[in-house]
């Protein structure tokens, strides 16, 4: 297995589901671009990677893709200052260069009800080195990137999940005799390893997948375990998926206090 700098490696995001869990959030929005602290959650994951010199992105779209496109074709007029002449057709006059993106961002439209399988499929021509990184369009992490690609390429196999301790929606009691000493309100369950969804892989797993094929969690991904060519990573750290509106409040509450354990830049 050949080593890559991450610089080199593409990052597919998977950004093509409607979020119906979400829907307070995301009436008018696809997932990834729900917000958190005024940026979309897609963006945040994006984030996360460059800050490990990730910069090649591949983001698999379906539902409302356009709006997801729309954002990356104006993304320098949303993050700068400009000037434009009313009276012309000139392009805008940008008044800074200060980035700390230097990203290849690829929007590719992989069918509106196309599973997740059959979505990295259809992205195998952007896909043009032997590792690759994917994840979801909608949770956020504090996993360490570079200690996740080192592992996948000491392995030697095929395919790397990391695997996080799930936590309970619910408020867990700390009790002592007949009085309630704390209240956890994210308690991490004492259950299993789940799927944490930052997954490496090399591209020979394309073999396996095509245009209809079925979800990655019960399709690649068993066949992979089948075949014993999936390791897994384990992060004990920060990790959240925005799958409900009390997540997508609770997120928020993160960034607005400065308390986002995702943030690395």
């Amino acid at each position: 297995m050949s080593e890559l700098r991450p610089a080199d490696i593409p990052v597919v995001i998977l950004c093509g589901g409607m979020g119906t869990r979400i829907r307070e959030a995301s009436e008018n929005l696809p997932k990834p671009m729900i917000d958190i602290g005024g940026k979309p959650v897609v963006w945040h994951i994006m984030k996360l990677y460059g800050s490990f010199g990730f910069r090649r992105f591949v983001l698999l779209l379906g539902y409302k893709a356009w709006t997801i496109k729309e954002y990356f074709l104006s993304y320098r007029e949303q993050v700068s200052d400009f000037t434009v002449r009313l009276d012309n057709s000139d392009q805008p006059i940008f008044h800074s260069d200060d980035y700390d993106e230097d990203f290849e961002v690829s929007l590719v439209y992989t069918g509106l009800e196309t599973l997740t399988g059959g979505r990295l499929s259809r992205a195998r021509r952007f896909l043009d080195t032997d590792t690759f990184m994917l994840t979801y369009g909608d949770g956020v992490a504090d996993v360490q990137l570079d200690e996740l690609l080192a592992h996948h390429q000491r392995t030697g196999l095929l395919g790397t999940v990391t695997a996080v301790h799930p936590t309970s929606r619910f408020g867990e009691l700390s009790i002592d005799g007949d009085r309630v000493t704390a209240l956890a309100e994210k308690p991490e369950l004492n259950a299993g390893l789940v799927n944490g969804g930052f997954f490496v892989f090399q591209r020979d797993v394309l073999d396996l997948v095509d245009d209809h094929a079925q979800m990655l969690e019960t399709g690649l991904i068993q066949q992979l375990a089948r075949s014993g060519q999936l390791t897994y990573f384990v992060h004990r750290g920060f990790w959240r998926g925005m799958d409900t509106y009390r997540e997508y409040v609770e997120l928020n509450k993160l960034w607005d206090t400065g308390e986002a354990a995702w943030r690395r830049w």
